[in-house]
């Protein structure tokens, strides 16, 4: 068993709802040292003291747009040898730590980066990706299940997201953490082509995996779609000065301002967006591009000791468990399943339906794992539209599925 300590850093500010549920995914985790540190808004804050967590926490109070400075001001208060981020609108599964810290055995590791389910809690939203010379995103094809430690060659780097990664502390000390001068997006990647320009290797763990909602905020709505660009257009120019050539600037900005428009006119076709807002957030992306390459570059400095001694979190060993159940029985079943989490199990509440239905999974308000579907439909992105189970074989398939991420005895 790994017995490094770890700190998780939370960042919320404007999702309340999603920051109490994110800690209760939290408060499953199945490690045996970890300290949560959420730096929050007054409303974050709120949160958590209403939700009972606040004893059991370290919280740094943050009301600034800047999801790196926030990182900073967590990284300097968490005092485990690892340093794990995800985010308010994200649901660890329960072994998350297990799979995601182990790699760290290995001491060329400095960083770790775990694959992210979308709203569905089927389909990946991300998975194994590295960074070209321009900083953009290629899909890498790895083993499914182990860790692949990854030494990336000159130029390159290997991609971890934001709201599933995990690095040594003194690694992230000696690089001066997140640059503020992300506001929003890149902050990551910019960390990501500093550890490969460093000589820092990635370990990439699939069995690490969150569930990520895209949850609303300033800069997006519940349906994903944008309201401001400001951010991102700022973000890539701050980024071309820092890892690009100057000669390659206007190129790549011309096609990087090409794509987003396209993505504006997918939401244009599809309804949401209206043409006066496609030209008001063009222009606001074109203002923040301007605005980045002048933005002042200052390195964050990050204590090399920690501000406050390592405050474990008082998770405790717990059984995990599937209720298989049927349309018809699911209220009921609910409930039941409601309480053996309050007993302090791992419940994973299984609804099969006699149909080809897609599955979904999600974490439920009361800490349970909730996944319907039907007996013959999908629930990964290999399977046939419709495919030839009995109900229990079924039943045995989506346990042996989730088995490894949730600490479940696979049949």
């Amino acid at each position: 068993m790994n017995d490094l300590t770890v700190s998780v850093v939370i960042v919320s500010r404007g999702r309340p709802d999603a920051l109490r549920r994110c800690l209760t995914g939290v408060s499953q985790l199945q490690y045996p040292a970890f300290e949560v540190v959420v730096v929050a808004d007054p409303a974050g804050v709120d949160a958590v003291q209403a939700a009972g967590f606040a004893d059991d926490l370290k919280v740094v109070p943050f009301d600034q747009p800047n999801i790196s400075a926030a990182r900073n001001l967590g990284i300097g208060q968490a005092a485990g040898e690892i340093i794990a981020f995800i985010d308010d609108d994200a649901v660890p599964e329960p072994q998350w730590l297990r799979h995601l810290v182990q790699p760290a055995s290995r001491s060329e590791v400095a960083a770790m980066g775990g694959y992210v389910r979308g709203r569905n809690g089927i389909s990946f939203q991300w998975r194994a990706r590295s960074l070209d010379p321009l900083g953009e995103a290629q899909e890498l094809d790895l083993h499914p299940h182990q860790p692949t430690v990854l030494h990336p060659p000159k130029g390159l780097a290997i991609k971890t997201e934001g709201t599933n990664m995990a690095f040594r502390r003194d690694v992230l000390v000696a690089l001066g953490g997140f640059d503020p001068a992300f506001h929003y997006f890149l902050d990551e990647t910019d960390l990501n082509m500093r550890l490969a320009r460093a000589g820092h290797a990635t370990a990439i763990v699939p069995l690490a995996e969150v569930h990520h909602g895209f949850a609303a905020n300033a800069l997006r709505g519940p349906d994903r779609v944008p309201r401001d660009l400001f951010d991102i257009g700022a973000s890539w120019a701050v980024f071309q000065r820092k890892h690009i050539d100057p000669s390659r600037h206007a190129e790549q900005w011309a096609r990087l301002r090409r794509s987003e428009r396209h993505r504006l006119l997918r939401y244009l076709v599809s309804g949401p967006l209206e043409p006066a807002q496609l030209r008001r957030l063009m222009k606001r992306l074109d203002q923040g591009y301007a605005e980045g390459k002048v933005r002042d570059l200052t390195a964050a400095r990050i204590a090399m000791h920690p501000q406050v001694p390592f405050a474990r979190f008082p998770a405790v060993p717990r059984r995990s468990a599937v209720i298989a159940t049927r349309p018809y029985r699911l209220r009921r079943d609910r409930q039941i399943a409601a309480d053996r989490v309050r007993n302090g199990e791992i419940i994973s509440l299984i609804c099969l339906s006699l149909t080809a239905r897609f599955h979904w999974v999600s974490f439920e308000p009361e800490g349970l794992w909730l996944q319907r579907g039907g007996i013959f439909g999908k629930s990964d992105r290999d399977m046939l539209v419709f495919s030839a189970f009995s109900r229990m074989s079924r039943l045995k398939r989506e346990q042996n599925r989730v088995a490894s991420q949730r600490g479940l005895r696979e049949e």
